[in-house]
């Protein structure tokens, strides 16, 4: 019984954890309301770029506008709508958005980041058979130099917080020679060094397989409603595919979006938001060799080895809203409508797999990852954008802490109970 833990939610940041809690000796449950990877960890870019991995809450959302963000078109879009649980996340957001709690959040990101990759390459060694992919060459690229500007204030910024960022200022001519994939409207562009990427779906899958090797269950349509705890241990209530075997001396909650409403009641106050994401994949006679950023846009895309061929995953937008809510195909034609005119080569018209998926947002931009009030329950959720980036050292650090009972230094500034 001591060494029982249950796991909610199999997107990367809970089945890392199982994974190295596994490490440690544990016997290991997981539960997923549907399938493993089926929520943001699934149609996201598969970015692993610890150069761009800071707080969402910046000063440069703020510029957007009220008009701005009620526009479908928008890069950031908040849909009109009576929901005072949303206005109270909008609130905490703007209220985050300024340079010196974007510095703090930063310093805080600066140390995950410096070991991100690391935990990749433990969980690669330790049998998960899917290798991740240099990112090389990674450009952000822009229409003009003026545009190039903040993300190269932004780098200044990161590299100021402790963090190694090496990257090339180019040119349109060297952006070109760099990657033939973008059109003539490129005239400036940033190389980063030391990126990498992956296709999540298919790391998910080994990153699943790897746990249910070693001896992990995986509980597939099992949604949790409920988690309660007395002085014999936690049981996991719920419906679905739950098992009678129901009771574990402790429990993970890393379910991404849908983290706020099981945690809540363990006093973790800050509300987690559904900051929804769109995807869809192309073909094209020219696809980009690496990952391409388009920050003006808030566009990220990644070339793809599929069963169907070389693909390219465009990604991007971000929409507050509930998690569960219908694609909106607006969106998906903005996305279309910002990069048709930035990539020469690409098939936009010939679209597939578009998809939209809640990444788990906080309002300070800072993940909660930790213990709550109760000593039986963790969680592990509310990364943005950077789930994949972060999950399995997120996964790492928190067995840890379970296995030991400390807090590592680097998860002080994102204790869930703040």
């Amino acid at each position: 019984m001591s060494q029982r833990v249950a796991v909610v939610g199999a997107g990367i940041v809970g089945l890392s954890t199982a994974w190295f809690l596994q490490e440690h000796g544990f016997d290991v449950t997981v539960h997923d309301r549907t399938h493993v990877a089926a929520g943001s960890s699934w149609g996201n870019a598969g970015w692993l770029t610890p150069a761009l991995t800071a707080p969402l809450p910046e000063p440069a959302v703020l510029a957007y506008g009220l008009r701005a963000v009620l526009s479908p078109a928008s890069p950031v879009y908040v849909p009109l709508r009576p929901d005072p649980r949303l206005l109270r996340f909008l609130i905490g957001f703007a209220r985050h958005s300024t340079a010196r709690s974007w510095g703090l959040g930063m310093r805080a990101y600066a140390p995950m980041n410096r070991r991100a990759l690391a935990a990749f390459d433990e969980l690669v060694a330790g049998g998960v058979e899917v290798r991740t992919e240099a990112a090389d060459p990674f450009l952000a690229c822009f229409r003009t130099a003026a545009e190039r500007d903040p993300l190269l204030e932004e780098l200044a910024h990161i590299q100021a917080a402790g963090q190694d960022v090496k990257f090339d200022v180019l040119d349109g001519e060297e952006a070109s020679a760099a990657d033939p994939g973008l059109s003539s409207a490129i005239t400036s562009a940033v190389r980063l060094h030391g990126q990498r990427y992956l296709d999540p779906p298919v790391f998910l899958d080994a990153l699943a397989a790897a746990v249910r090797d070693r001896g992990g269950r995986i509980l597939e349509g099992a949604e949790v409603t409920a988690i309660e705890v007395d002085s014999g241990g936690v049981a996991v209530l719920g419906a679905g595919a739950l098992d009678g075997d129901n009771r574990f001396a402790s429990v993970v909650i890393a379910n991404g979006a849908w983290l706020s409403r099981l945690a809540s009641k363990f006093g973790v106050r800050r509300l987690v938001q559904a900051g929804r994401g769109y995807s869809f994949s192309v073909s094209g006679d020219r696809l980009p060799r690496g990952p391409v950023y388009f920050p003006t846009q808030r566009v990220a895309c990644t070339p793809l080895a599929t069963p169907r061929g070389p693909r390219l995953r465009v990604a991007g937008m971000m929409e507050f809203r509930a998690p569960e809510a219908a694609l909106d195909p607006r969106r998906i034609d903005a996305i279309v409508d910002a990069v048709r005119p930035l990539l020469s080569g690409v098939d936009l018209d010939g679209r597939d797999d578009e998809w939209v998926g809640a990444r788990p947002c906080t309002s300070d931009g800072l993940p909660l990852i930790g213990a709550t009030s109760s000593p039986r329950v963790f969680v592990a959720g509310g990364h943005g954008m950077w789930g994949i980036a972060l999950g399995p050292l997120t996964g790492q650090l928190l067995a840890g802490q379970i296995a030991r009972g400390i807090t590592p230094t680097e998860l002080v500034p994102f204790d869930p109970l703040r």
